[in-house]
């Protein structure tokens, strides 16, 4: 960057001064900037708060170190998105072009940027597309419209969570000069101080609306236009979350709409929740517009599931892609495939008061003996409590005849099988921890002999303190702590600190074993339910449907399946569309090693790959034993004599793909097109070896973006090779 040169000024004086390149490129002079800057305004990007030692100064170092690294990389991709410049792409209007609607839409920073860098940068990082703009774009921006936060990031002022607020709040200032202004006050505010995100935030969002009022409702109106209702998978299979971006007056209008529709619904007996009702409430006026003229709406799904989890096994299926419980599977094909709505999924019958399958009577006559069995435990455990008590109170003379027939008297009642309470039923109280301490004293015993101690006690330190302390007149000792109880005084009301502390240790005694027996009965139900839940599901194991879910693959699962599972399957099969199917159900037949896709056949083509064809035999094709092994089999569709693939080559193609193609994509294959020749019609066929699907974007992108490579093999893996020379390989995926 800069070589010394040494001149001379007087004798044994020297003066080094740098002298710096005469051409520097771009990237030298942007670091240089960032340098002096950060030099500069040192007090204003220093950390707040010194080092510590040990651990804890080891933890600051490493996030220090991440902030660092995260503005290396800012730098880094900025530089990448100057050498992918937008002029490379299509114009727009140019058939294959960006739409205008979504040039629009981008962000002003990415608006000099290739549209294809954020593809390089998926298959660079293996990430989603999405977060790979979002990548672009917080780099650029950071770059070129927050350079102190950069450097403040960069040496440790700032940790990665101080990012959010400046570029949500700061950086869509549009003037360059109020922007600065904001982002100077804000840094120098923080400096020297712990700042939260949150603290920072609300800053922030102060500062902007008192220098920027007017451009932050310029904002809000441009916020408006990407208004809108998003769609996302949620955190437990088999949910989804829907999200609406509104203003807040209709987001509030909307949400006490709900709550009031909710309130409305008071019905006795409605267990649902309030949030619950809601949902409900929404769906009903968005799918089931009743006492309106506007047509039900109908959507089409498509269902996913092994032969298996349609016979009762636990293999988890898909709808549209998403990864479903085996359990909303089998109750959406009972909803829109013709089952009963009562009917166990398994072919089981069902009880219709509780749902469960009547093949559970082994799991409740399993629960009863579990019941039987702790009570008889129950019984032998508190039987040697009077043997207990007998011990004890031999340290007692006067007491031992009183305590002994108590004890005797607990014990025979807690030894009697009929007089202790089932596992499952009675109070906390009733139930009993054989192994508590307290449990073995006969509660009434226990009293009489703890009485007794400590009216002797108190007796003795009474006489003890009033001689040594003198009279109970005498300063600095109270007359209630050193008098003698009276000797006439029943024991029951026996006044002064001594009955207090006797009543305290009765009150502590008691609540001690309330909280020990009700620890045991809970200790009790625990075991109870676990043995209970182990054979609910050793039940189930040894049922028709735990064979199924225990085969190896369809066949082996047909086999281990009984005759009403198979009907059920059938009768499926055998519809051809219609009520809740907007088609007939077909079979993927796929390896069972590796799930890779072979087959796609309904009903009709698997009784025609079962015969061998002649007339005889296809009327009566349950005689038919001829040989098969000449014949063609189940496979690919042929190929198709034009550029659109027929019906069957289309839907082969799109079942055996699902999802976009590209490495980290995942957007659906869009219904209406997006099929690909790999290698273009006419030269290359219609086939289901040359074509792939693919979104609308990386469909664009595979014919219009420069420099990339997109192979694919006949057993449909995908090779894509990016400018800089990546390669990223995707299979189909597995079954």
């Amino acid at each position: 960057m800069a070589s010394p040169i040494m001149a001379g000024r007087r004798a044994g004086e020297m003066v080094i001064c740098p002298v710096k390149r005469l051409w520097r490129s771009p990237f030298e002079r942007m670091i240089e900037h960032v340098t002096a800057t950060g030099t500069a305004e040192q007090g204003l990007t220093s950390p707040a708060v010194a080092l510590s030692s040990g651990p804890l100064g080891a933890v600051q170092v490493a996030d220090r170190e991440i902030a660092r690294q995260t503005a290396q990389r800012a730098r880094a991709v900025a530089a990448f998105a100057a050498s992918r410049p937008a002029s490379a792409d299509r114009s727009p209007g140019e058939p294959g072009a960006m739409s205008a609607e979504r040039w629009a839409a981008r962000a002003e920073v990415l608006r000099p940027v290739s549209e294809w860098a954020a593809r390089e940068l998926v298959v660079a990082l293996s990430i989603s597309a999405e977060a790979a703009e979002a990548l672009l774009e917080r780099s650029l921006t950071l770059v070129h419209r927050l350079p102190r936060t950069l450097a403040a990031l960069e040496s440790g002022a700032l940790h990665t969570g101080h990012l959010w607020p400046m570029l949500d709040k700061v950086a869509p200032i549009e003037d360059d000069q109020v922007r600065g202004e904001v982002e100077a006050a804000l840094l120098e505010w923080s400096a020297g101080r712990v700042t939260t995100p949150a603290q920072l935030g609300a800053k922030a969002r102060r500062e902007v609306l008192r220098r920027d009022a007017r451009a932050a409702a310029r904002r809000l109106s441009r916020a408006l236009a990407e208004r809108g209702v998003h769609r996302r998978p949620g955190r437990i299979d088999g949910t989804a979350e829907v999200a609406a971006l509104l203003t807040i007056p209709e987001a509030q209008a909307l949400y006490r709409a709900l709550e009031a529709y909710a309130d409305a619904l008071d019905e006795p007996g409605d267990q649902r929740t309030r949030g619950q009702k809601m949902a409900d409430c929404l769906l009903d006026l968005v799918l089931r517009p009743g006492g309106r003229d506007w047509p039900a709406v109908q959507v089409v799904l498509q269902v996913v599931a092994p032969v298996a989890t349609v016979l009762g096994g636990d293999a988890p299926g898909e709808v549209d892609g998403q990864v479903v419980p085996a359990e909303v599977v089998r109750a959406l094909v009972r909803a829109f495939g013709g089952g009963g709505e009562h009917q166990h999924p398994a072919g089981e019958a069902v009880d219709g008061e509780s749902g469960s399958p009547s093949t559970g009577v082994e799991v409740t006559a399993g629960a009863a003996d579990l019941d039987a069995q702790a009570d008889v435990v129950s019984a032998g455990a508190d039987a040697p409590a009077g043997a207990d008590a007998d011990a004890d109170a031999d340290a007692d003379a006067d007491a031992d005849a009183d305590a002994d027939a108590d004890a005797d008297a607990d014990a025979d009642a807690d030894a009697d099988p009929d007089s202790t309470p089932a596992v499952r039923g009675g109070s906390s109280a009733e139930r009993r921890e054989p192994e508590d301490v307290d449990e073995v004293w006969p509660h009434a015993g226990w009293a009489q002999f703890e009485h007794h101690v400590l009216d002797a006690w108190a007796a003795e330190e009474a006489e003890r303190c009033a001689g040594s302390l003198g009279s109970p007149g005498d300063v600095g000792a109270p007359a209630e702590a050193v008098a003698p109880p009276g000797d006439g005084e029943a024991p029951p009301g026996r006044p002064g600190w001594w009955s207090r502390a006797d009543e305290a240790v009765d009150q502590a005694s008691t609540a001690l074993r309330t909280a020990q027996e009700a620890v045991g009965h809970a200790r009790r139900e625990v075991a109870d339910a676990c043995r209970a839940d182990a054979a609910d599901e050793d039940g189930w194991r040894n049922s028709a449907a735990g064979r199924v879910d225990a085969a190896d693959d369809a066949l082996a699962a047909l086999a281990a399946a009984d005759d009403d599972q198979r009907s059920v399957l059938a009768d499926l099969l055998a519809r051809t569309g219609g009520g809740g199917l907007a088609d007939r159900p077909r079979l993927v037949l796929a390896d069972a090693l590796t799930g890779t896709f072979l087959a796609l056949a309904g009903l009709p083509e698997l009784r025609r790959a079962a015969r061998c064809g002649a007339r005889a035999c296809r009327r009566r094709p349950e005689g038919c034993a001829h040989d098969l092994a000449g014949r063609a089999g189940l496979g690919p569709p042929p190929a198709t004599d034009g550029y659109r693939p027929g019906s069957e080559l289309n839907r082969f193609v799109r079942t055996r793909d699902r999802r976009c193609r590209f490495p980290g994509c995942r957007r659906r294959v869009p219904r209406g097109g997006e099929l690909d020749h790999d290698v273009p019609y006419p030269q290359g066929s219609t086939s289901a070896t040359n074509l792939v699907g693919y979104c609308t974007t990386d469909h664009r992108g595979k014919h219009q973006a420069p420099g990339w490579r997109h192979e694919l093999a006949v057993d449909g893996t995908l090779t894509v090779t990016t400018p800089t020379g990546l390669t990223a390989v995707t299979a189909p995926p597995p079954y």
